[in-house]
């Protein structure tokens, strides 16, 4: 029996409708409604699978309030007591959970109100313990809805405007679904860090981002009827960019556009290195760094691909690498060599040598698609969550995925 096919019966337990493709589009008070192809016994929310933990020698797993202990062919095997604490091992291909061994193991609250913990935090949702590599992993079941609830606190403030964070749960929404339509992962369709979106279960959640999501329920971005890849990012540092300058495949909705970042605290920010420092650091030939000279950038004025000149030689790095080398806040950089004086024979031409290089850079993150602060900036301007997602998603509509009855 495959992974595959030892994680299939939560399908039929919770009922899952998971998207596969849209159609029948009704324009609907300026929405469209999208119904999304689903298996015909399916009803209920639709849900999002979460990786918590992957190959983990251990998990720690309990439940706020009486909870079901199901195995990998969804029969109940038992029950754990709320406010109880166990961990999961593995134990050859089984999972051991307690005095319950399976291939697959699940927890799930008998209390919609009730959480779970995973590792070290409260979910909503279920949990699905599955063997992988050599360990376990943790995968949280959840409802797209309440989902976004935490994921708006991870990547935004849950005190900001009411517009940046309806369009945020716009962005974050259409982002997973389109994530989960397009996954091939057999265990789970996002993470929960960065490499997805930032979801750390309940302690994020707050009355601002639980009315955001309410508000938008259901709406996500699509072109041409399809779900966009909804790239989203903190500051663009006054300009977004084009997809394929900052990865590879040309996108027609994520298109340079003019940011409203201006008030962002990373808007502007700059960090200063030692002429020995920043040579160990590039190593470049093993030489002194002379010089930084950009040969390409972007639309958006991001460096793509900059030359480092040395007394040992040259090196041409893409703009990401020396990004990642320097630990920058973007691609949006300028680096700049800082001189002093030192004595010299010579009163009236006294000589010059590198003190340090100062990097003055822009923005946070890729740049690509709806800015954060770009989009709080546009809130506070008097702008509603549509103009602001049409803004940063070019050529796109809002449509609304009819959720199963």
């Amino acid at each position: 029996m495959t992974t595959r096919s030892l994680i299939q019966w939560p399908l039929s337990v919770a009922r899952l409708a998971k998207p596969k493709f849209i159609s029948n589009i009704i324009l609907l008070s300026g929405l469209f409604c999208l119904g999304l192809a689903a298996p015909a016994a399916a009803k209920g929310p639709v849900e999002i699978r979460v990786a918590i933990k992957r190959q983990a020698a251990q998990i720690n797993i309990g439940s706020s309030v009486d909870a079901i202990v199901r195995n990998g062919a969804g029969k109940t095997v038992g029950e754990i007591k709320g406010m109880n604490g166990f961990v999961a091992v593995r134990e050859g291909g089984r999972v051991a959970l307690d005095k319950w061994k399976s291939g697959v193991i699940s927890v799930q609250p008998k209390d919609a109100n009730g959480v779970i913990w995973i590792g070290d935090r409260w979910y909503r949702g279920r949990v699905v313990i599955v063997p992988s590599g050599n360990g376990l992993t943790a995968v949280n079941w959840v409802d797209v809805e309440q989902y976004l609830y935490s994921v708006l606190g991870g990547e935004m403030s849950g005190s900001w405007h009411q517009e940046a964070l309806k369009a945020q749960a716009v962005a974050a929404r259409t982002y997973a679904l389109y994530k989960q339509e397009s996954s091939r992962n057999r265990l789970y369709d996002v993470v929960d860090t960065t490499a997805s979106q930032v979801y750390r279960g309940i302690q994020d959640e707050s009355t601002g981002t639980q009315l955001a999501v309410n508000a938008t329920k259901g709406q996500v971005v699509t072109y041409n009827n399809r779900l966009i890849l909804a790239a989203f990012h903190s500051s663009a540092g006054g300009k977004t960019d084009n997809v394929e300058e900052i990865w590879t495949r040309p996108l027609p909705y994520l298109r340079s556009v003019a940011d409203f970042d201006q008030d962002a605290p990373v808007f502007r920010w700059n960090k200063t290195f030692s002429q020995s420092e920043i040579s160990r650091l590039i190593g470049c030939k093993g030489g002194t760094v002379k010089a930084f000279q950009p040969v390409a950038k972007t639309a958006g004025e991001r460096v793509k691909k900059m030359v480092v000149q040395t007394n040992k030689g040259n090196c041409v790095y893409k703009g990401r690498q020396i990004q990642q080398k320097l630990k920058l806040r973007s691609t949006k950089f300028a680096v700049r060599p800082v001189y002093k004086p030192i004595a010299s024979a010579n009163q009236k031409q006294p000589t010059k040598v590198i003190d340090r290089f100062e990097v003055v850079g822009s923005g946070f993150g890729h740049g690509l698609g709806l800015s954060q602060y770009g989009a709080l900036g546009m809130a506070k301007k008097g702008y509603n969550y549509q103009q602001i997602v049409t803004h940063y998603y070019k050529n796109t509509r809002l449509s609304k995925v009819a959720t199963p009855s």
